[in-house]
Parts: C-alpha cells; structure tokens; sequence
C-alpha cells in the first residue's frame, strides 16, 4: 500500500529539507518524480540542486528535457510518471494523484508558515485518509530532526 507522509515545514525552508529527502530517497534505489505548481519552481528547483551543497550531486532533470523518462529524480508540473517513479514529492498545494497505487510512497511538503498551504494540507490528510491510504504526519523537532507526529 502507498504510504503518504506529510512535511510540516516549520524552522526549515524547502530549499534546505527536499535535496535531504532526495538523497535519502536515491539511497534507497528509489526513482523520484517532483511536482510543483509552476514551471518557475521547476526552473528554481532545477537551478538549486545543481547547487545546494558543494559535496553533493542529485542527478536530476526536468520534463522538459528529452531524456526525462531516465532521469533518477524528474521536476515536473505534469501528474504523469514517465520516470517509472517509486516516490513522487508534492510541493506549492499540489493535490495527490488520483491513483497513487504506481508509489511505494508519496511526500507532501507544505509551509507550516502559510495557512493556506495548512488548510490545503488538512484538506489533502482527510482525503487521503477516506480513501483508505496510510497517512503519517511529521514535524521538525528543536533540533531540526524529523518526528512522526501522527
């Protein structure tokens, strides 16, 4: 069954704690596939994992470039999966997919500092939960570190 994990981003921006969740996700083996709400996050998004950390590559591409369907993490407006995709991250109010039964898990990461990106992520908890998918919810603790809240 798909799992859903829920990213309150509270101390830390998203710049900083999705190249993380990459890492540990390409660590795994897994193939990921991350949708924004706009091609001018996917271009930002694009620009910063080239560059978030100078002893670090995520190797990434877009949906815009021709070798999409090989890239081990994909930017991406769409809500297809053309990289065959074990995990697919959801960032800017994004809705989760309709059929997520393709994941082994799906991220939603919101701005615990926008209350309408936290209203939408409720949203977004209780039609997870009615469909009967296996929703946890995760904040950073004092130290940054992230906790299973729910």
């Amino acid at each position: 069954m798909t799992e859903i994990y829920f990213y309150h981003l509270q101390s830390q921006p998203l710049e900083r704690v999705l190249p993380a969740l990459l890492e540990k996700s390409l660590e795994r083996g897994w193939r990921v596939v991350v949708q924004t709400a706009s091609e001018e996050r996917v271009e930002a998004l694009d620009a910063h994992l080239w560059t978030f950390r100078d002893d670090s590559f995520l190797p990434h591409g877009t949906h815009k470039q021709p070798e999409a369907n090989d890239q081990p993490i994909l930017l991406t407006v769409n809500d297809d999966n053309p990289n065959k995709a074990d995990v697919r991250f959801l960032i800017d109010g994004v809705p989760v997919p309709q059929d997520a039964s393709p994941y082994q898990r799906i991220v939603l990461l919101f701005d615990g500092d926008d209350e309408d990106a936290v209203a939408a992520a409720r949203t977004r908890w209780s039609e997870a939960k009615e469909k009967g998918l296996d929703v946890t919810y995760w904040q950073p603790d004092a130290q940054g570190r992230w906790v299973k809240k729910a």
